[in-house]
C-alpha cells in the first residue's frame, strides 16, 4: 500500500527530500501562495508547527502558481518572503503543480486518497490542506477557507 513515505519532493533549497524523513509524524500538507487572499494563513500554519513541533507533528508547505498566478516567484524569493513576513520555520518545498497532467506525484496520491467538494479530485485553490497520520495515511482534507487553528483538534487526535 502506498503511503506518504513513498514520495520524494524538491526542497525549497533545491535538494531532494525523501518524505520518509517525516516517518512517525502527523503532517499537515498545504499548497501555498504568497499573493493570495489566504496568504495570512502562513501565520496560523507556523503557529501550529510551533505548538506541536515537540509532539511529532510538522507542516509541509508546497508553493503553487496554478491559481491566479499568485505564486510567481522563484524558490529563493518564496523562501525569503515566508521567512521575512511570517517567520516560517516549517519545511517548504519548491513550486509544484497540484492539478493537471504535470501534477506532482505526491498531489496525485493525496487527491486520490481524499476527494474534495462534490467528490472532485482537483485542488480548487491555494491553501487546501491534507492531514496525514503517523503512518503516512491521509486522514482529512480541508478547504482553503479552513483556518489552521480549526484543524488543531484533529491534530491532537493524531499525536
Amino acid at each position: 500500500m502506498t503511503t506518504l513515505y513513498d514520495f520524494t519532493a524538491t526542497g525549497i533549497d533545491g535538494s531532494d527530500v525523501p518524505l520518509d524523513r517525516f516517518r512517525g509524524k502527523a503532517l499537515l500538507i498545504v499548497n501555498t501562495a504568497s499573493k493570495c487572499g489566504f496568504t495570512g494563513q502562513y501565520a496560523g500554519l507556523e503557529a501550529l508547527h510551533r505548538q506541536y513541533a515537540d509532539r511529532s507533528f510538522e507542516v509541509l508547505g508546497f508553493p503553487c502558481n496554478q491559481f491566479g498566478n499568485q505564486e510567481p516567484g522563484k524558490a529563493a524569493e518564496i523562501a525569503s518572503f515566508c521567512s521575512a513576513t511570517y517567520d516560517v520555520g516549517f519545511p517548504m518545498f519548491d513550486k509544484v503543480e497540484v492539478n493537471g497532467p504535470n501534477r506532482h506525484p505526491l498531489y496525485a496520491w493525496l487527491t486520490g486518497q481524499k476527494k474534495g467538494f462534490l467528490g472532485s479530485r482537483d485542488i480548487k485553490w491555494n491553501f487546501t490542506k491534507f492531514l496525514t497520520d503517523r503512518e503516512g495515511r491521509v486522514i482529512a482534507r480541508y478547504a482553503p477557507q479552513a483556518e489552521p487553528a480549526a484543524i488543531a483538534p484533529d491534530i491532537e487526535k493524531l499525536i
